[in-house]
């Protein structure tokens, strides 16, 4: 009994993933990296580890900061129905309108890609190198999770139909076990984004109208698939887990019409147009001529906390997966 309960709750741990796992936003990172012009891609390479190690420090974030959750998804189907036009795509005039309360509770993932993008831009205009770093890898994170459709509804873990694991299920399970041998990640070029806010509402709406067919397939497989079919234990790190099996993870993936490789394919072209979009609207700087290049002193320390605390305890503030 004490064992079945130790398997149980291991599986509860898997399952409360990080948006798109910390495999989807490394890899959505290292890929960005490819679709650089010239004047750019030679630095981000230089840098690809970093990009792609630091991809996940927003997740980790969250066991510290109450109010990081919010920055990683939007309820915006609690503003009533498709496209959501009740909802003023301006923050001041959607505080204004819903209060500041309703509107951070239900997610501002839209806004902060772009306060984001505003402190990318202002780092490439000091040529601050250390901060270019840290926040690119970071926007990244932010725009891939805009991309995930249970980002962009309030049953973010089918936790109102009975499909309890589904978010981790669709974006860290399906990229986990198909990315590497069915998923082709080379994309055309970076491009600049001329209205970055409308660009990243389009990407949140997308979001939101996937949604339902996320939820609804998963239901209809699970109707005609057997229990011990649909899950399987695996042995991960010496521990064996529970977590969807492969046939079932296959199906849905098959029934989903490739809908996670396309969503992390988009990723990849977005953050890597949001990287060029801040490069170009600083005036486009020379990235070999770079200062600040060593990160301070409480930088580093907030990497080392990041990594040796999120491990410990709950998330702080909302588990929106």
């Amino acid at each position: 009994m004490k064992k079945a309960l130790f398997v149980f709750a291991l599986l509860l741990l898997a399952q409360q993933c990080f948006c798109w796992g910390f495999f989807g936003h490394r890899k959505i990172n290292y890929h960005a990296v490819f679709l650089l012009p010239p004047e750019m891609i030679g630095f981000y390479k230089t840098h690809i580890d970093f990009l792609t190690e630091h991809a996940v420090d927003p997740d980790k974030r969250r066991y510290a900061l109450p109010e990081e959750g919010a920055r990683h998804y939007i309820d915006i189907d609690r503003y009533g129905t498709y496209p959501y036009s009740n909802l003023p795509r301006n923050y001041d005039s959607a505080v204004a309108k819903f209060s500041a309360d309703s509107v951070n509770a239900y997610g501002i993932v839209p806004w902060w890609v772009q306060i984001m993008l505003g402190r990318l831009t202002n780092a490439f205009k000091e040529k601050n190198q250390a901060k270019i770093l840290k926040l690119s890898a970071e926007i990244g994170h932010y725009i891939a999770d805009a991309h995930v459709p249970l980002h962009a509804s309030h049953n973010h873990n089918g936790q109102l139909t009975n499909q309890q694991g589904i978010h981790g299920f669709w974006e860290s399970r399906v990229p986990e076990l198909l990315a590497e041998k069915e998923f082709d990640f080379w994309i055309g070029k970076a491009e600049h984004i001329k209205n970055p806010g409308q660009f990243i509402w389009a990407r949140v709406l997308e979001s939101a109208a996937a949604a339902d067919t996320v939820l609804r397939y998963e239901k209809e497989l699970t109707q005609i698939t057997a229990p011990d079919q649909k899950y399987s234990f695996e042995n991960r790190n010496g521990i064996t887990i529970r977590t969807y099996s492969t046939s079932f993870t296959t199906a849905y993936n098959t029934k989903l019409n490739g809908m996670v490789e396309r969503r992390i394919r988009q990723s990849i072209y977005a953050v890597a147009s949001f990287w060029y979009t801040a490069w170009v609207n600083a005036g486009q700087p020379d990235l070999n001529k770079l200062n600040n290049k060593e990160f301070t002193a409480e930088e580093l320390k907030e990497f080392e906390e990041l990594n040796n605390n999120w491990r410990k305890g709950k998330i702080a503030g909302r588990e929106h997966e």
